[in-house]
């Protein structure tokens, strides 16, 4: 990375919101670190969109965001420190593409062509002399993402940018967020696509009733909700000696345990020492989708059976 260009990492520190009785956010505090994309999850109503509006100042609340050190008002150039595309459609439905893109240019001090070539790189070219109120949510939202990386800023932060893309869509989206990262720049992406955030995240916060949930890469979230699984001639007297070792045996419906608390060497060696002969050893890593669902099953805003 290139010393003499500066980044920018996010630090939240304490943010909190309250509609009426609800505490929408709640004393949320967490990093997000330049170099790399991090992945904002939670599920319906848990706060995410709040809390990005909380971080760049849009919404009234208490604690406080700072990049690079510095809240995001005593920056003199704000759209060079963060692009953000936090709504599919916010654009005047008079004016075209280019026309929205210039408008915004001309806050920023962005030159003209820089406009086109934002236009180039989010694919809408041929269309930019038609009015958004036309487009599909795919195109809008790649005119939100071409307006967010316009001034070229050190962070991005980015609510939901995936809906309406198309699986090719989708793909370039993560490649071009991961090569933004690379760059040395921070990136915040809220998604409800888990298995799409497992490809582009290197680190996720995953907040339910807007509290802190987890905090780390995706490797260490899959570490914490892996187990071993050990299938043998005699599961039960194995149970009972992983057990009696300090581990969690729970039996599965296919003969097998589900072990926790060793690894597989130490499974192996448990069931030798018992004259267990063992048919199947693996490690088995959970998806971000199957961490998610464990981190936040009571945070759900509903429950299956509840009435509508």
């Amino acid at each position: 990375m290139d010393g003499s260009v500066r980044r920018v990492s996010i630090d939240v520190e304490s943010v909190s919101k309250t509609f009426g009785s609800v505490r929408a956010v709640d004393d949320l505090s967490f990093t997000v670190p330049d170099g790399k994309v991090t992945g904002f999850l939670g599920p319906n109503g848990a706060g995410k969109s709040t809390t990005m509006r909380l971080m760049l100042g849009l919404d009234r609340g208490q604690g406080r965001t700072l990049f690079d050190g510095r809240p995001l008002a005593e920056h003199a150039h704000a759209s060079e420190v963060v692009g953000t595309h936090l709504d599919a459609r916010p654009f005047l439905p008079g004016r075209t593409a280019r026309d929205h893109l210039r408008m915004l240019a001309a806050d920023s001090g962005v030159s003209n062509a820089r406009v086109d070539e934002v236009l180039a790189t989010v694919g809408l070219t041929e269309v930019a002399r038609r009015r958004p109120k036309t487009f599909s949510l795919g195109m809008a939202q790649r005119l939100g993402l071409a307006g967010a990386i316009l001034a070229k800023p050190r962070a991005l932060m980015l609510d939901e940018p995936a809906n309406g893309l198309d699986p090719q869509s989708i793909a370039w989206l993560r490649e071009f967020l991961r090569h933004y990262a690379e760059a040395g720049n921070a990136v915040l992406v809220s998604s409800h696509l888990l298995s799409e955030m497992q490809q582009m995240a290197d680190h996720v916060v995953v907040i339910a009733r807007g509290k802190l949930i987890a905090d780390g890469s995706i490797e260490e979230l899959s570490a914490s909700s892996s187990d071993v699984f050990v299938r043998s001639s005699d599961a039960t007297t194995l149970a009972a000696a992983l057990t009696s070792a300090g581990a969690t045996a729970i039996p599965e419906s296919n003969g097998g345990l589900a072990v926790t608390g060793m690894t597989t060497d130490e499974v192996g060696r448990a069931a030798f020492d018992a004259g267990i002969a063992v048919w199947e050893l693996a490690q088995r890593r959970a998806s971000l989708e199957e961490t998610f669902m464990r981190l936040t099953g009571d945070g759900q805003e509903f429950a299956f059976g509840e009435a509508s």
